[in-house]
């Protein structure tokens, strides 16, 4: 017996020591550790203010971001339009519940509305008699919406529609489950003949009664007659501030505090067409007026729920500035001449007397006539979508430009065209620049893509740029240390770059045109993969005080940092944070030297975040929406000398809360 206990003893001796030579082994195959210096100068005369509007969001209608996604409505193809205006259409989503003995389905051009003239018109052949009795439950027509509508147990959803009928009615609209078997809400609509012999708006309310993330809108009825349906739409009667935003994707832009957001995308503005672009005059006004287009650049039908005013109200929302992104013109097939742009050179003007007129404008009161009187603030107008090796985009930009600042001389222009470019002749108060690389590796070397740029104006605005590379994946984290090190870089120099924004911003998870995004959703989960919770190190950057660093590392070029100073807008506290992407695989004991600063440290209050994971390649899911996601923790032992350890693949920020100028005999 002793002998054995030896034996196993020495067994687990033996195991013991096999797993600490694999650890070591895998640390070692990782990368030893570096030791490296810090330097911050937080001298005041060697201090840069970054601009106020330096990172904000670009949105495009992509990936059905907005309809389906961040523009609350669960009906999809709402106004019969989206196939087409000759009918008999294609009026896909919509299903019929039914068969033929008992109901015919089409559309005719019968609507009420001169701008999106389809309508849907049921012929029902049953009745609730017996001869010809109709099933039960009735017949009639079903909306799935986005991939499945969510309905939550005690919620609120508005209804609106119009109705038109042949005889008397009894219709019952209900949200249901996607078999059409768990009723979780239903409001019967009845009238006389002559109630219902014109076009007519009915709107209600449904109350939920349970759950279902998969559901779908049911209007059926056991009646027969002809029944013409158009404009039919289900909110939810809570959206973001009460503007139709879905409140949980809204809410994700916020927490970015986006101090700009750029609209309404690149392609999706110009269209693979021009007969497909987005017209901002065809997108405002009351909803069911709106005739809604073809979003040829992506593929999909968009009723324009989502439109130039509530582009603008989202800002607003945001407390970001709007910046416009218009058509020039031109489409990715197209390009109207300089000699026959000055249709399209009025329309933008127009437009932006919609944002920024007074009430009693022309179009300033039709802005105010949808409940907004008080003028937009728009400030910045894209011309077109880096379409400046077009043959006529110069002729054409210098007519929008001219035409824009004699309207409006105050608003910032942005050119599609490069800084080489720019002059007296060809003026532009920024210019547009979009980075994507083929992977993570090419992105960090990217930090330093604009130290030679000259400086003075125009500054530059970067408004897309993303990893879209193998590495990249559907949101890895890799690929979003890589851009916060370009990030960093664009910080340091913001004597140069103005304004900055990734792409894309969103994407339904059923529909992915695009990888990566920022934030991945369905109809009733969201999570934000790796570069979304990037975005937060760099929320308060946005008019703070940056102050110039330097790394000393032997044989280690994978690490960028940066230094601001920014105040808390709750308590008002001062911070100093430091930010240092490790882009590597090896761990770095920094030491950190801070020179110059006004005040001290406090020996309490300070803080540390990290993103980082397990694997550079580590995404997230809906199954696991932080896996990768900012942890943070007190940071102790802090002041203005100071050692930290940044993991290998991290992105780290050290917040150091300063005292008041009158406390600095508390400071370390």
């Amino acid at each position: 017996m002793g002998v054995q206990r030896a034996s196993l003893h020495h067994a687990l001796l033996l195991l013991v020591v096999c797993v600490l030579c694999w650890a070591l082994s895998s640390r070692c195959a990782e990368g030893q550790s570096q030791t490296g210096q810090l330097s911050v100068d937080a001298t005041p005369q060697n201090a840069r203010k970054i601009p106020d509007k330096m990172f904000g969001i670009f949105f495009e209608e992509i990936n059905h971001a907005g309809a389906g996604g961040l523009w609350a409505e669960l009906v999809s193809n709402r106004g019969f339009e989206a196939g087409g205006p000759n009918t008999p259409s294609n009026i896909d989503p919509w299903l019929i519940i039914g068969d033929e003995s008992s109901i015919i389905v089409g559309t005719d051009r019968t609507s009420c509305f001169e701008r999106n003239p389809v309508a849907l018109r049921m012929q029902v052949l049953c009745n609730s008699k017996r001869t010809n009795a109709c099933p039960s439950g009735g017949v009639g027509v079903y909306n799935p919406g986005y991939w499945g509508m969510n309905i939550e147990k005690g919620k609120v959803y508005k209804v609106s529609l119009h109705i038109k009928s042949s005889d008397t009615l009894s219709l019952t609209v209900s949200l249901t489950s996607s078999d059409g078997l768990q009723k979780l809400a239903a409001h019967t609509i009845t009238g006389s003949k002559k109630t219902f012999a014109k076009w007519t708006k009915i709107e209600f309310h449904l109350k939920s009664s349970q759950n279902n993330t998969n559901s779908r809108l049911q209007l059926t009825t056991s009646k027969s007659g002809v029944v013409w349906l158009d404009q039919v739409s289900v909110m939810p009667l809570e959206t973001y501030m009460g503007h139709g935003f879905r409140k949980d994707l809204a809410s994700m832009l916020a927490n970015l505090k986006p101090q700009f957001l750029k609209f309404p995308g690149g392609n999706y503005a110009m269209g693979n067409y021009l007969r497909n672009a987005f017209r901002w005059s065809e997108t405002v006004g009351p909803w069911e007026e709106r005739p809604g287009h073809f979003n040829d650049a992506w593929g999909y039908w968009t009723d324009d729920g989502l439109g130039f005013f509530e582009f603008l109200q989202l800002a607003e929302d945001l407390g970001a500035s709007p910046v416009w992104v218009v058509n020039d013109g031109a489409s990715q097939n197209e390009e109207v001449s300089t000699a026959t742009i000055a249709s399209l050179v009025k329309d933008v003007v127009n437009g932006i007397e919609f944002a920024r007129g007074e009430p009693n404008t022309t179009w300033g009161s039709i802005r105010a006539a949808m409940g907004h009187p008080k003028p937009f603030k728009l400030d910045y107008v894209s011309i077109g979508n880096q379409e400046c090796w077009m043959l006529y985009y110069r002729g054409n930009y210098q007519k929008f430009y001219s035409a824009i600042k004699a309207a409006n001389p105050d608003i910032n222009i942005i050119s599609s065209c490069d800084r080489s470019t720019i002059s007296p002749s060809n003026p532009a108060d920024l210019y547009d620049v979009h980075v994507y690389t083929p992977s993570s590796s090419n992105m960090f070397s990217r930090t330093s893509m604009f130290d030679n740029t000259p400086r003075g104006t125009p500054k530059a605005i970067v408004s897309e740029y993303a990893v879209t590379g193998n590495d990249a994946g559907k949101g890895t984290l890799v690929a979003a240390l890589a851009e916060a090190a370009f990030l960093i870089g664009l910080e340091r120099n913001s004597d140069a770059v103005e304004m900055a924004s990734c792409a894309p911003l969103f994407v339904n998870d059923n529909d992915r045109r695009w990888n990566p995004d920022a934030i991945v959703f369905n109809s009733w989960q969201h999570y934000g993969c790796p570069n979304y919770w990037m975005l937060h190190f760099f929320k308060e950057s946005s008019g703070a005080t940056l102050h110039p660093t330097t790394i000393q590392i032997s044989n280690y070029d994978q690490l960028a940092a940066s230094a601001i100073t920014w105040q808390n807008a709750k308590d008002k506290s001062a911070y100093l944070r430091i930010k240092v992407v490790n882009f590597g695989n090896k761990g770095v004991n920094l030491s950190i030297s801070v020179a110059g600063l006004a005040t001290g440290v406090k020996k309490s209050g300070s803080k540390q975040t990290v993103l980082t994971s397990s694997s550079p390649l580590d995404e997230n899911s809906f199954e696991q929406p932080e896996k990768v996601a900012p942890v943070g923790s007190p940071l102790s032992n802090t002041g203005q000398q100071m050692g930290v350890w940044v993991n290998p693949y991290s992105l780290s920020s050290f917040d150091l809360q300063l005292l008041e100028s009158s406390k600095q005999h508390d400071s370390i």
